[in-house]
């Protein structure tokens, strides 16, 4: 097909026009249909145009799109944070890797249809596809940099548009298209497309291993204690979990069987001990610091996990703490500064009652404490993050007079931007520290003291977390996912 743009003309792929379906599974397939067609074309014009094909054309193939248009006000149970639109009007979304987000796509169509009773239109969308994402899926087929070329790759084909490639839906600053459709999903097909490749990059395994439960930890001890937890999973055949997924996409499936030794790792080492269906657990080391971690949770939250938790180290700040006791964030002093431009540091960051319980429970089944006695090892109160690691060295006592206002009881860098970013992405979240050190109090992080605290508590934090998770995994979708994490014009889909 051959249209036009301004002097360059501009052939594109054929396929059907936009059609109605009633039924979520066929629309989901039409979806994936379109979308291998676009990455196909895209793929074979790339192919013939590095091998020497000069174009002569523009090439140019689009996303598809999910349309839907109610004209009442939908009576939907009043509990439910998702699945409806909030008003008549015509609402839209571009889709990207169908075929990865399936059950996801069918289960929020299905929503749809039967809260609203009407088909949803499935067809090509007006946002072309840059010729960058459609070569990504396993195609073999790499876009050199600039000038490596016989031809300038903007002029044949499209490349990534940062004006479709941004957070503006989630942060409230996007309203609607500009065909004035409102927002069905909170990124667009182009930002779901850069998070998926950037996933790839930073972690080193591909993001159809990654699973609805996601630990971040900023140690590489717990990494090891992770994979002793997956062998002993994957030697229990009831378990239900079916392999583990270590850097560079290996499966190890046999308990007994051998990881390939790494040589390069990657900046955010990733490991996911997997289930048929998704729900498993993922353990993400994002090191230290505020910047990798809204990094890590910037990109994860594209693939819209059910639940995602901090499970790190912490400076306790409490004369009264002893190392190796765990600190339940209810709240957090947010510092870290990496989130002001996006989430302003007066909104407040609330616990989730269902997370709060899934982690205490946890912490009481893992040390076999409960009530009053469990206050022994485990305080709740604020968690302060802040952006600079050495702060001790500065004067304290501005530092330490807002910690003591805040009534803050450990000190990290990663748990506020994690929950915070859950907040503004509308992923469940929660934190569960542990003290290794207590700056205040003359207990420096020093090596003694560091692989005495590793070898005894390193294994039973990691397992409060994954028993939470599993806990989490095992809750109603309508439950977990909190109305406190929705706004006023909220998105339909999860």
């Amino acid at each position: 097909m051959i249209q036009s743009d301004a002097n360059l003309p501009i052939e594109t792929v054929d396929v059907p026009e936009a059609a109605f379906f009633s039924d979520a599974s066929e629309a989901v397939e039409r979806l994936c249909m379109l979308y291998q067609a676009a990455t196909e074309y895209l793929t074979a014009k790339f192919s013939a145009a590095i091998a020497g094909e000069v174009p002569g054309v523009r090439y140019r193939a689009y996303y598809p799109e999910i349309r839907l248009t109610t004209t009442t006000f939908a009576k939907v149970d009043s509990r439910l944070s998702y699945g409806h639109v909030s008003s008549p009007g015509t609402y839209a979304a571009t889709i990207t890797r169908p075929d990865l987000f399936r059950n996801y796509l069918e289960q929020q169509i299905s929503l749809l249809m039967a809260h609203h009773g009407v088909e949803v239109l499935i067809g090509p969308s007006a946002t072309p596809m840059p010729v960058h994402f459609a070569v990504s899926t396993g195609t073999g087929v790499t876009v050199p940099q600039d000038g490596a070329m016989d031809f300038t790759l903007r002029d044949a084909f499209d490349v990534p548009d940062l004006s479709t490639t941004n957070d503006d839906i989630v942060n409230g600053h996007s309203v609607t298209h500009p065909d004035g459709a409102s927002h069905l999903a909170g990124f667009t097909a182009q930002r779901v497309d850069y998070s998926l490749a950037r996933l790839s990059h930073y972690t080193a395994t591909d993001p159809e291993h990654f699973q609805n439960h996601v630990l971040f930890t900023n140690y590489q001890f717990y990494v090891e204690e992770f994979e002793a937890y997956a062998r002993k999973m994957l030697a229990d055949k009831n378990s239900g979990y079916t392999a583990f997924i270590s850097t560079g996409n290996h499966s190890l499936t046999d308990p007994a069987g051998q990881i390939p030794v790494v040589t390069k790792m990657p900046q955010m080492p990733t490991y996911h001990l997997t289930k048929a269906d998704g729900s498993g657990i993922t353990l993400v080391n994002i090191g230290v610091g505020p910047s990798n971690a809204k990094t890590a949770t910037d990109h994860i939250a594209v693939l819209r996990p059910h639940a995602w938790l901090m499970v790190g180290h912490c400076a306790g700040l409490r004369n009264s703490q002893s190392l190796g006791d765990f600190v339940l964030a209810h709240a957090y002093l947010r510092e870290d500064h990496v989130l002001d431009d996006d989430l302003p540091v007066w909104v407040p960051i609330p616990a989730l009652a269902e997370v709060q319980i899934a982690l205490e429970e946890a912490v009481e089944e893992v040390t076999e404490l409960e009530g009053y006695d469990l206050k022994r090892i485990m305080r709740t109160g604020t968690v302060a993050t802040i952006d600079n690691r050495n702060w001790e060295l500065r004067d304290q006592s501005g530092p330490v007079h807002r910690l003591s206002q805040s009534r803050a009881v450990a000190l990290d860098m990663e748990s506020a931007t994690i929950a915070a970013n859950g907040f503004r992405f509308r992923v469940p979240y929660g934190t569960l520290l542990c003290v290794s050190d207590k700056p205040l109090h003359g207990e420096l992080k020093l090596p003694g003291m560091a692989s005495d605290f590793y070898k005894t508590q390193v294994a039973r934090h990691l397992l409060i977390g994954i028993k939470a998770m599993e806990r989490l995994s095992e809750m109603p979708l309508e439950r977990l996912h909190s109305r406190k994490l929705r706004s006023f014009e909220e998105t339909a889909f999860l």
